[in-house]
């Protein structure tokens, strides 16, 4: 049975395997578009991941830990099978444009401010609830950062995932 963290330290190893798990995924989606030579995609979501992982760093360093610990199996207290910050692998087209990438950005960090707001309004922890609030309010402003990035790159045409050379399948 999946159980919220009671702790500090249990919460920060909730989100900081969140923050891992986001950049293992935008990792994945880069070398994907880069396996179908879309290489503006591929650098974007390298550069998410990058996000993301300076994240990691930084609760690692607020912490104080040099290693990441461990997080038991029932703190992983996510909706699903995957942390809400972990963008679907279902949602990725080996055509799409920098613009799907953000919207897929945009719905995870959406997605983890809503994670950690829940947290926050379900714990009985004020440290948890603090530390849950705080990053509630980074992944807000998150939001706003891809928000402001979606706005410089051009929405693609409703044709864009026209392909004039499909792959072929032999059998």
């Amino acid at each position: 049975m999946k159980t919220t963290p009671q702790t500090l330290d249990e919460f920060m190893a909730v989100a900081l395997a969140m923050e891992n798990e986001a950049v293992d995924r935008y990792t994945d989606f880069a070398d994907m578009m880069e396996t179908h030579n879309n290489g503006d995609v591929a650098k974007l979501f390298r550069t998410m991941a990058g996000y993301e992982a300076k994240h990691a760093q930084h609760i690692m360093a607020q912490m104080g830990w040099k290693t990441a610990p461990a997080v038991p199996r029932e703190l992983v207290c996510w909706p699903g099978y995957e942390s809400p910050e972990a963008a679907a692998v279902d949602e990725v087209h080996y055509l799409m444009q920098p613009w799907h990438a953000l919207q897929l950005a945009l719905a995870a960090e959406k997605r983890a401010e809503a994670f950690f707001g829940q947290l926050a309004a379900m714990t009985t922890n004020e440290a948890v609830r603090a530390a849950a609030l705080e990053l509630q309010a980074e992944e807000a402003e998150h939001v706003g950062l891809v928000k402001a990035w979606m706005a410089k790159v051009p929405q693609p045409d409703s044709d864009w995932s026209d392909d004039p050379d499909p792959p072929r399948y032999i059998d």
